[in-house]
């Protein structure tokens, strides 16, 4: 499996996850399609936080860690609001649409 962003193909896993991390904001809207997710401001804004996150620690956060996180950048955000912005997983999916690579173990550290 592959994406087409801007006529670059973008190597994933078997999962669709991409194999190196790619913070061009036009492949988000590409894995996001993939995904069936229509997106918003506040999809950005984990998009945003997720890539932050993975550029300081080389890894994405867990899904208890992504909440606590999102706390600032999100106010009032709470699991039921991720889930209803990622249902397959706040924080493998938005992982997945930021254009990072796979979470480690259960999301991350």
């Amino acid at each position: 499996m592959s994406y087409t962003v801007n006529g670059r193909e973008l190597e994933t896993d078997k999962e669709g996850y991409l194999l190196e991390a790619d913070y061009d904001d036009d492949v988000v809207p590409v894995i996001a399609a993939a995904e069936n997710i229509m997106l918003t401001e506040n999809h950005w804004k984990v998009v945003r936080y997720l890539r932050d996150e993975y550029r300081e620690h080389g890894h994405t956060p867990n899904f208890r860690n992504m909440l606590k996180g999102l706390a600032d950048v999100l106010p009032g955000c709470d699991s039921k609001s991720l889930y209803d912005l990622f249902p397959t997983g706040p924080a493998k999916q938005g992982a997945k649409v930021a254009g990072l690579p796979q979470p480690l173990g259960k999301g991350g550290y």
